[in-house]
């Protein structure tokens, strides 16, 4: 199989970066496990681009995803506790309030790694490493030797094409949700807006790296989905808190009254971040646009996706 020399340098990097983290990840490190799911991430975006075998691609991108999901599950949890210290800082809330949430959010937050040592042991992992370095061996860069230049420059078109319209589909995904998500609130659609903008960041992060002009387009999408990032930690923070405030046994007024002020002010939040991105809309419309949403390939577009 050959590949594009750069695209797989990109992938060497980024299984480093995977794999350097996995210590950390498995002595509990908050830091150490978000950037393990990031680099996670980020592969699956270069698996179905690198050069791989097709039905080998796929099946390393649902191994990647499913400890991309795992992972998550318990970062969700740590940004929880962080966004409570928040609210803490603020010194406006209920500390009988706060401290109900901080308590069941943890409990939650330590089942959760128990549950990712669990299914994702270290040595589960360390195996996922080693089948993805033995797959970016597989592969030989297109221009290795000088004799096939011809399959050697094709390689490396392919390569710029597959980059090409992968980014293409990722743009026409972000126009997509912006248009279903319209102007109302509402917390699943705007959710799948931030799913689109950060697959569409690391497609364009990968055509940065490959010698595109996209450096302020990938700035402005790292920005959105910081924003929507936000605005989905504070959504879950409400349904956390809605949860422990229907649970509160024996009923306690003075707390469950502090907890319908801690949640106001979470709502509150929530929609000046909407309000935000709604200011961001337009131009995050255009960025999709620049970046190929009106060009998206339609035959086999969700393959290795």
């Amino acid at each position: 199989m050959a590949g594009n020399p750069q695209l797989l340098d990109s992938f060497r990097t980024r299984l480093d970066s995977f794999a350097r983290e996995l210590p950390g990840v498995a002595d509990g490190s908050v830091e150490a496990l978000h950037r393990a799911r990031v680099a996670s991430r980020r592969l699956r975006e270069l698996l179905p681009v690198v050069g791989l075998d097709r039905d080998a691609a796929r099946k390393l991108t649902r191994q990647l995803r499913r400890v991309t999901r795992r992972l998550g599950t318990v970062r969700e949890l740590d940004v929880q506790m962080l966004l409570l210290d928040e609210y803490e800082q603020r010194k406006r809330f209920s500390s009988a309030a706060l401290g109900r949430v901080r308590h069941v959010v943890a409990q939650q937050q330590e089942a959760a790694r128990e549950r990712l040592e669990e299914k994702l042991p270290a040595r589960k992992l360390q195996r996922l490493v080693a089948r993805l370095e033995r797959a970016a061996g597989s592969v030989r860069p297109a221009d290795e030797k000088p004799r096939r230049s011809a399959s050697g420059a094709a390689g490396k078109h392919s390569a710029a094409w597959a980059l090409d319209a992968r980014l293409a589909r990722r743009a026409a995904d972000v126009r997509r949700a912006i248009e279903a998500a319209g102007a109302l609130y509402a917390p699943e659609p705007i959710h799948d807006v931030r799913i689109a903008i950060k697959k569409l960041r690391y497609a364009a992060e990968l055509s940065l790296e490959a010698g595109a002009r996209f450096t302020a387009e990938v700035s402005a999408l790292k920005g959105a989905q910081g924003l929507l990032g936000q605005l989905h930690d504070c959504e879950v923070l409400v349904a956390a808190g809605r949860d422990v405030q229907a649970s509160l046994v024996p009923p306690d007024l003075s707390t469950w009254r502090g907890l319908n002020v801690l949640l106001h002010a979470v709502e509150d939040d929530c929609r000046q971040l909407h309000a935000r991105y709604m200011r961001d809309r337009t131009r995050l419309l255009a960025i999709a646009d620049r970046l190929g949403a009106g060009r998206a390939v339609t035959g086999d577009k969700r393959a290795a996706g």
